[in-house]
């Protein structure tokens, strides 16, 4: 496939998942969001706003191990701005994990006093957790939840119902299925979510796909590439993905009959590798600039 064909996206069940949010929004106090760390924009949902509207929200970005420090600090603060609460946190090891409990009672502590003034001292405090396809919801339910397991897998759209955990403390969580954009109207977006994962690999070309990462972090993180792939410096400045993509095939020997580069065997690695976050800590989005 060549670097000028189109990615092609599949639509996802967008208006069963929105029924179900709509609906379970009634049985809970606040929303706790998962949000890719490396890609906070693409990788929430732009209809989830409207869904939730003025129930108070917290939002955890999740894989904060494999983005840049720097920016994750940024963007906690833009959602501050905003009046949004937001923390890191890595849900595949715990880290950060806990630090949500505290959150959502700050973003729930007039409501708490309100209850308190009522006499309903330790009332429950129901959450329901929302994202996207493969953003992490499940591992951070396994590691919060006191009884029961959800499903973990490397690949979206796992999580299937509603489901109720105990995340002990007084509080209770409610898992729902991922939310995923019936269409794609930013290309961007979609490449984005594709590089981190949250699309399969089936329903993209990948030798393009790893172009466009390519193309992407050249600018961005030239010394990231640079340093892995043992290039010279500048070296994929200007150049288009799928040259790069043979440059670094070439690097690591992927090589077949006559001397050509095997770019599928390169461009599974170099995604591989991206997701894996052996290309350091990068963000692809990078937080506004505080007025």
């Amino acid at each position: 496939m060549s670097e000028a064909q189109s990615i092609q996206w599949f639509p996802g069940h967008m208006a069963k998942t929105r029924r179900q949010i709509e609906q379970s929004l009634k049985q809970v106090d606040a929303v706790a969001e998962l949000v890719d760390a490396r890609i906070p924009v693409s990788s929430r949902n732009p209809v989830l706003d409207s869904i939730i509207q003025k129930k108070p929200r917290v939002i955890l970005l999740n894989k904060a191990d494999m983005a840049d420090p720097v920016q994750t600090k940024r963007w906690i603060a833009a959602y501050q701005a905003q009046g949004i609460l937001a923390a890191p946190a890595d849900c595949r090891s715990g880290k950060g994990v806990q630090g949500v409990l505290p959150l959502v009672r700050e973003a729930l502590k007039e409501k708490i006093a309100a209850w308190e003034a009522k006499g309903m001292t330790g009332r429950v405090i129901r959450v329901m957790v929302v994202g996207i396809p493969n953003v992490g919801k499940s591992s951070f339910i396994n590691r919060i939840s006191r009884g029961g397991k959800a499903e973990v897998e490397d690949r979206p759209g796992v999580t299937r119902t509603n489901r109720w955990f105990s995340a002990g403390k007084g509080m209770e969580i409610l898992d729902t299925p991922g939310v995923l954009w019936p269409k794609f109207e930013d290309k961007r977006v979609g490449e984005y979510l594709a590089f981190t994962g949250a699309v399969r690999d089936a329903v993209v070309d990948i030798e393009t796909l790893a172009g466009r990462l390519i193309e992407t972090l050249a600018p961005m993180y030239p010394g990231a590439l640079e340093a892995r792939y043992k290039l010279e410096p500048g070296e994929l400045d200007g150049l288009p993905g799928y040259e790069g993509l043979e440059r670094i095939g070439r690097r690591r020997g992927m090589l077949v009959s006559g001397g050509q580069v095997n770019t599928e065997r390169a461009a599974a690695a170099v995604l591989d590798e991206f997701r894996g976050g052996k290309l350091g800590r990068i963000t692809l989005e990078p937080a506004p600039m505080p007025e």
